[in-house]
């Protein structure tokens, strides 16, 4: 699929249909206006009052009852099964970032294809937002003020190598790597930058630095 089906300027939020706790999406939405659904995340939105302006997938988990209720035309059936649906709706989405809800907490697999996912070349960044960190792909350099004690955890999904700034443990000159060694319970000493030498580098911080991390990402 390479039809682009949302395309615009400010952040969009992407519910998902896994575990969603109360007010993420009210916290989503004051910062990603723009609701948009993966396929049975679309029940999610309903039940919490809000109405997306597309649902994206295969539509194998979209009830007869939840379908009924969307608005003309904002269903978008992908048929292929070689990917998720939370990758189908990442394809066809253009804007500044997305912001990921209801793809963290719940079951361990779905979590892990949710990072898989992040992995693959999209036209927007994403971060997802979880009950207590929040995650994204790394894709070139980002600066976030942080501030000293903050934990930032790196994590490679492939061997992968980069510089940083204001970390406590530097990752200058280091071979990240899913088999050996990896970079997770770093923390900040004050602001930080970071940079990926090529994909593959998860970053994981503190919820409470969702805003900060999505202003990063869209100004990148």
């Amino acid at each position: 699929m390479k039809e682009l089906i949302v395309e615009r300027f400010e952040p969009v939020t992407l519910v998902g249909a896994g575990a969603v706790d109360p007010g993420d999406l009210e916290a989503a939405l004051a910062l990603a206006p723009v609701l948009v659904a993966a396929d049975g995340g679309a029940a999610h939105a309903l039940a919490a009052g809000y109405r997306p302006v597309a649902v994206i997938g295969d539509l194998d988990s979209l009830s007869a009852d939840v379908q009924a209720q969307l608005a003309p035309g904002t269903l978008h059936h992908v048929a292929e099964q070689t990917t998720t649906d939370f990758d189908k709706a990442l394809r066809a989405i253009t804007a500044p970032v997305v912001l990921g809800v209801g793809f963290l907490g719940g079951r361990i697999d779905h979590q892990l294809a949710g990072f898989n996912t992040l992995m693959q070349p999209h036209p927007s960044p994403c971060v997802l937002l979880g009950p207590q960190e929040v995650v994204f792909h790394l894709r070139g350099e980002i600066a976030l003020p942080l501030v000293a004690g903050e934990v930032v955890s790196l994590f490679p999904m492939q061997r992968v190598s980069g510089w940083s700034e204001g970390l406590e443990w530097p990752i200058e000159g280091l071979q990240l790597d899913p088999m050996a060694r990896v970079g997770t319970s770093n923390r900040a000493t004050g602001p930080v930058r970071i940079r990926a030498d090529g994909p593959g580098l998860l970053v994981i911080l503190p919820r409470a630095r969702l805003g900060v991390v999505l202003g990063a990402l869209a100004a990148g």
